[in-house]
């Protein structure tokens, strides 16, 4: 019971409330569809306008990859279809020059066409994570309590 209970204990403290996320983009095709409202006369029908011609569908926004890494941030990318969890140090004109996160000494420099840009990930606070390991070190105390009042 006890070596059950040190492990889990051991497990739950090398959990991290820090995940890595990939920010998704606003879908531009959402925004054209909350538009104004038609009080019920027409349908808001983007394929045709007034003219019959149809409308253009609008394309992904790019994403400049230089805006995304700005110095300081924890990410991680995707390079060649490797992963690296990096620290942004700062951009010498189309490269990046970043460190590994647990490496402060080892410099890392990547250009900006080989970062995959749907792939950046940063590091954020996860809530549900955070509230398991709550749930789970209070249900901990409670049973050690109660081992202990036995």
């Amino acid at each position: 019971m006890k070596r059950n209970l040190y492990l889990i204990i051991i497990t739950f403290s090398l959990v991290s409330c820090y995940t890595y996320q990939v920010k998704k983009q606003p879908d531009p095709m959402a925004e054209n569809q909350e538009g104004p409202k038609n009080n019920g006369k027409q349908p808001n029908m983007p394929s045709q306008n007034m003219n019959g011609q149809q409308l253009a569908v609008a394309a992904p926004i790019p994403v400049n990859v230089q805006e995304k890494l700005t110095p300081g941030k924890n990410v991680k990318i995707d390079i060649d279809g490797k992963k690296y969890k990096v620290i942004v140090d700062k951009w010498e004109r189309d490269s990046l020059v970043a460190h590994p996160v647990h490496n402060a000494k080892k410099t890392l420099k990547f250009h900006k066409n080989q970062i995959n840009a749907e792939k950046i990930a940063e590091k954020r606070f996860s809530q549900p994570i955070a509230d398991i390991i709550t749930v789970v070190a209070y249900a901990g105390i409670g049973v050690a309590i109660y081992s202990l009042l036995q």
